[in-house]
């Protein structure tokens, strides 16, 4: 297959000097990407080129799958207006973070008896609106942002810098399933609370006192109903002006001011 003569160790690898992405972040080129993944770096995402078949390929597919690292399949134009260097069909963006175990924060909350409270984002997709979450989030408290795998924000320098550094600070864990997650969130001990304008009872009515997990949703149509159903609370933000919706970001600053303020913060 063309291209796959080609070698590169992974402290060689090259970067696309003028890709829009940081150059720190973008890695391509398969053989580089499964040296990154084997030697455990933190990536966001991997794109890789459809319909494109051969050992290599496979081999960085079932690297990906073993060490669970998001997969794409895109088409190859898409690739080539990312890098016009030799990508072999693939492209991978490189973490600018190092993602937490939710098991671990929520063990450490209970073990130094801290009352944890997590913020789960289903699927905001902008990065702008992430780092202004993580940042009030911080802000706030918060022990632990949660995102899905697949279908969030890629956690990259313009997110931290929005952020204002707090993604330095606050964990970050990456769960495969939400429901899986929010499930395992109420087995510990957590209520879930979740904030979306379908609710009848407002965002003060609620308690945030005990150990909780607040979950709010995309920019385009707020939290899945699977996770509502899972839900111990559904809750809204009371809004009197003409327009029915704020923007995620307030939305999630405005139920952490009122979690913070009941906890006496």
């Amino acid at each position: 297959m063309p291209g796959l003569s080609w070698h590169c160790d992974l402290n060689e690898y090259q970067m696309e000097r003028n890709s829009p992405h940081n150059k720190s972040e973008l890695l391509f080129g398969i053989r580089p990407i499964i040296e990154a993944i084997e030697a455990g770096k933190e990536i966001d995402k991997i794109l890789v080129q459809k319909e494109q078949s051969s050992p290599l390929m496979n081999e960085l597919l079932q690297a990906a799958f073993h060490h669970k690292v998001p997969v794409q399949r895109v088409p190859v134009e898409k690739l080539n207006r990312i890098t016009k260097k030799n990508h072999q069909g693939a492209i991978c963006f490189m973490s600018s973070i190092v993602y937490a175990s939710l098991d671990n924060v929520i063990s450490d909350c209970f073990q130094s008896g801290t009352v944890p409270m997590i913020l789960v984002l289903d699927r905001i997709t902008d990065v702008r609106n992430f780092g202004a979450i993580a940042r009030t989030a911080e802000c706030m408290g918060v022990h632990a942002i949660v995102i899905p795998a697949k279908g969030a924000a890629q956690i990259n320098s313009d997110a931290v810098k929005t952020s204002a550094g707090a993604l330095n600070h606050i964990p970050v864990c990456r769960e495969e399933s939400l429901i899986k997650t929010i499930k395992y969130l109420k087995e510990s001990g957590l209520s879930v609370i979740a904030c979306t304008e379908k609710a009848q009872k407002t965002i003060a009515q609620a308690a945030y006192n005990d150990p909780v997990a607040i979950v709010v949703g995309s920019e385009e149509d707020g939290i899945s109903d699977e996770i509502i159903k899972k839900a111990d609370e559904i809750v809204r933000i009371p809004m009197t002006g003409k327009i029915g919706s704020l923007n995620v970001s307030v939305a999630a600053g405005m139920i952490l001011y009122e979690a913070v303020r009941q906890r006496g913060g």
